[in-house]
């Protein structure tokens, strides 16, 4: 999780910013990466929340 530089995070409904927000930052304690929120209409299967990440090689 150190690698992670910047995540993006897809909800179908801002109202779980507040929820995810706080799952990223049990996982994100002490490294915080930049990051972003996109609210979308839709995601594949039914998912409410999708996320991408980026992370640097070693």
């Amino acid at each position: 999780m150190e690698d992670v530089v910047k995540t993006t995070t897809f909800p179908d409904s801002i109202d779980f910013f507040q929820s995810v927000n706080e799952v990223c930052g049990s996982y994100f304690s002490t490294h915080q990466p930049a990051r972003s929120c996109v609210e979308v209409s839709a995601i594949p299967k039914g998912a409410l929340v999708e996320m991408e990440v980026i992370a640097k090689l070693k």
